[in-house]
């Protein structure tokens, strides 16, 4: 008994001796498993991130169907798939090269052309590139739909089909890549970590070109100058594509953190929420005592202008100064429908103020608004003017908005202007008034309600 207790003894203590050494054999595997286990993770978070941003084409269906007239209700469903699937095809082929091409300069990305997803390395990052592919062709899609806007109504089909090659190619690609390409001129000081600038102003700047070229839709201006309203067939469609873009909206911007990591998604989702909330609140109540009625429309885009206004700051502010930014955005929309319409600009989804005006202040509240903190954690830019009593976030803010703003604004007016000298931007008269399901299509998008 004694000789196997001694046995036992010097057995246990060999295995002791040899488990610093078997855990340091094993620790290469358990670090290998940690990354795969990471980047999975990651993966599983940007898949359905995307698949949110790509539902939010769903809610611009809704909206654009509900905020414009029955008889061009079926035209907003088709075009849209429509052009979602054909900029797919000008993202894969160079719209992406031209933003992540690692061969480009400050002002355009070179290379990764009919992008070939390397599956056996993810490189630097924690993702597979295919799945970063699919979420950054969303936001592509996004900007495009917003362009959409100073088209409705009026614009013909095979404009549609044009201006899709070009802005996905030429236009959108460009100031993607100036703040996020990796190179571009603005990265890692512009702070827009969502895409206030590079995905909403941009598609608003190119809707600007598109309305002022088309001009009026028939019947919306007077002789004197003054307007009548011409009125979406269908509110609830319109509440239901806000809700829509809402949810999608989570995806925008929680899933731009690109990896589950700490959790942080779940900040920058929540100051989405709490500037939305304040956005909404504030167009309710401000339509309610300037005009004496709760207008939905209103309440609806003031709804969306939170959302665009906090897309740039979400990672970079604190709960309360989100709410600020969502509240002021909520203003500013319901004085810029009305300035816009006084200026005789047809705008019949509100593409101008909502993604625009807000565009344009969510991008600048980061240069008051931005916390220290936040920002060595998203190592973009310096802290706002309220922290660090220097405007110098905020002057590289306004070159951006400038800049990317004007780009977007002079590349699209000149493209469309000669794609209207070449074969005309605006159906015909009689066209319009017949409505675009019929006469681009063939058909309505109600036809037992358009029966006479």
């Amino acid at each position: 008994m004694r000789k196997l207790s001694v046995i036992g003894v010097l057995c246990g203590a060999v295995a002791l001796c040899a488990v610093p050494a078997s855990a340091f054999a094993a620790d290469g595997a358990v670090e290998e498993s940690v990354k795969l286990l990471n980047m999975g993770l990651n993966a599983l978070w940007i898949m359905l991130a995307f698949l949110l941003v790509l539902l939010m084409q769903g809610g611009f269906i809704m909206l654009e169907t509900g905020s414009t007239r029955m008889k061009n209700a079926g035209h907003v469903a088709g075009k849209t798939i429509f052009t979602v699937g054909l900029s797919a095809l000008v993202f894969w082929a160079i719209g992406y090269g031209f933003i992540f091409g690692g061969e480009g300069n400050a002002f355009i990305g070179l290379g990764d052309y009919f992008y070939l997803p390397n599956f056996s390395d993810t490189g630097e990052v924690s993702y597979p590139g295919s799945i970063f592919f699919l979420f950054q062709f969303a936001f592509a899609a996004i900007s495009l739909s917003i362009a959409w806007g100073g088209f409705a109504e009026r614009g013909k089909l095979s404009v549609y089909a044009l201006f899709t090659i070009l802005f996905t190619a030429l236009i959108y690609p460009v100031i993607a890549h100036w703040i996020w390409g990796g190179n571009g001129w603005l990265f890692g000081s512009k702070q827009d970590f969502a895409g206030s600038t590079v995905v909403h102003l941009t598609g608003a700047c190119a809707a600007l070109a598109a309305t002022l070229l088309l001009g009026p839709r028939i019947g919306k201006y007077n002789k004197d100058g003054t307007a009548n309203a011409i009125l979406g067939h269908n509110q609830v469609f319109s509440a239901m594509g806000v809700l829509l873009l809402w949810v999608g909206w989570f995806g925008f911007n929680a899933g731009s953190t690109v990896g589950v990591g700490d959790g942080y998604f779940g900040y920058v989702a929540f100051t989405t929420l709490l500037a939305t909330g304040a956005s909404a609140a504030v167009a309710f109540f401000l339509s309610w005592l300037t005009s004496g009625k709760a207008d939905i429309t209103a309440t609806l885009n003031g709804t969306l202008a939170g959302l665009v206004a906090i897309t740039a700051s979400c990672a970079f502010v604190q709960p309360w100064a989100a709410v600020v930014i969502g509240g002021v955005a909520g203003a500013l929309v319901i004085g810029s429908m009305r300035f816009f319409e006084k200026c005789k600009i047809d705008d019949p989804i509100y593409a101008l103020s909502v993604h625009g005006v807000a565009g344009i202040w969510g991008t600048l509240s980061n240069g008051f608004f931005a916390h220290p903190d936040l920002v060595k954690r998203a190592a973009v830019g310096k802290p706002g003017l309220l922290y660090s009593g220097s405007a110098e976030q905020l002057w590289v803010q306004v070159q951006g908005v400038v800049v990317c703003g004007l780009y977007a604004f002079v590349v699209s007016f000149v493209l469309l202007w000669f794609i209207k000298k070449a074969i005309g931007l605006r159906v015909t008269e009689e066209q319009e008034v017949i409505g675009l399901d019929l006469s681009e299509h063939g058909a309505y998008g109600y036809p037992e309600s358009m029966k006479k």
